[in-house]
């Protein structure tokens, strides 16, 4: 589950603020429970633990099937993520684009693999034939098992501007067939031709629905990524503000008139388990591929 610093988030953090809620999630972390199960191990009556767990499953991080004759609850997450406002760098200008999911230039996909718009798949899934369809222009979600797909965008730099740091942004995860949110891929980032870094997908998420998913798409299926902010400076390369690889500025050819970002899975990945990009229309962020060139 990922969450924002906004007024859609605000029940969860009110879920998750009472000691009791909290031994509760402990407890369904082990096994599943029926409220008389959960109200004997916390010495509580049954209506107050009730009460509890409506709170928690409104929240959306439990939820309750019955099972047999009995009802039972057991946890819906294993992860909440939460992303802060950006940080600002305002003694900088910055030349932005976006990059919409459907406009790679070069691909090379194996299955499971496919496309996905606003009113349905594109094509037929699981064939790398089909992402050469002229109406992959219009796709929201791509995913691929392993393989690449590569971007281009210009280079709007003008002769008398210093590039002093480039940002890339982008909501990331796994790709399994339906969904595993517990499914760990390494993603590997190039920019120019340079290798960047690899980073460790940990799933692919269909936990809760993606806030901005189409309603067509099924709840068992890919529905939202990991937002992922990757900053290249001067003294090296930072994944989400935190020290990612030495790579710098001026290990990137960055004079071309036309830059090329690529995600891939490579064949000799520790964890070979696929790629998800989500732009606009889809996932829990509204934006496509944003790239951010801030200059002096």
């Amino acid at each position: 589950m990922q969450l924002d610093i906004s007024e859609q988030s605000l029940k969860v953090y009110e879920a998750l603020a009472s000691s009791v809620r909290l031994k509760i999630i402990r407890l369904l972390s082990d096994e599943k429970m029926s409220v008389k199960e959960v109200a004997e191990s916390l010495n509580l009556s049954s209506p107050i633990v009730a009460k509890h767990l409506n709170k928690l499953e409104e929240a959306e991080i439990i939820q309750t099937k019955r099972l047999g004759h009995r009802k039972v609850s057991s946890l819906k997450v294993d992860t909440i993520d939460i992303k802060f406002p950006q940080q600002i760098y305002p003694k900088f200008s910055a030349h932005r684009t976006g990059i919409p999911i459907g406009h790679y230039t070069e691909f090379n996909v194996k299955p499971s693999c496919g496309l996905a718009g606003e009113d349905g798949y594109i094509g037929n899934v699981d064939n790398p034939k089909y992402f050469m369809l002229p109406e992959r222009m219009n796709a929201g979600m791509i995913w691929f098992n392993n393989g690449y797909v590569q971007y281009q965008t210009p280079n709007f730099l003008g002769f008398d501007e210093h590039l002093e740091m480039l940002d890339i942004s982008m909501e990331l995860g796994s790709e399994f067939p339906f969904s595993n949110n517990t499914w760990p891929s390494d993603i590997t980032f190039s920019v120019n031709g340079k290798e960047i870094g690899t980073w460790r997908s940990p799933g692919d998420f269909s936990d809760v629905r993606g806030k901005y998913t189409p309603d067509w798409l099924p709840d068992n299926v890919n529905q939202y990524g990991i937002l992922k902010i990757l900053r290249i400076t001067d003294h090296g390369t930072y994944l989400d503000g935190q020290p990612f690889t030495n790579v710098c500025l001026k290990d990137l050819p960055i004079n071309s008139d036309v830059w090329t970002i690529r995600f891939e899975v490579k064949p000799d990945a520790k964890k070979s388990g696929g790629c998800t990009i989500f732009g606009q229309g889809f996932g829990n962020y509204d934006q496509n591929i944003e790239l951010s060139a801030f200059y002096s």
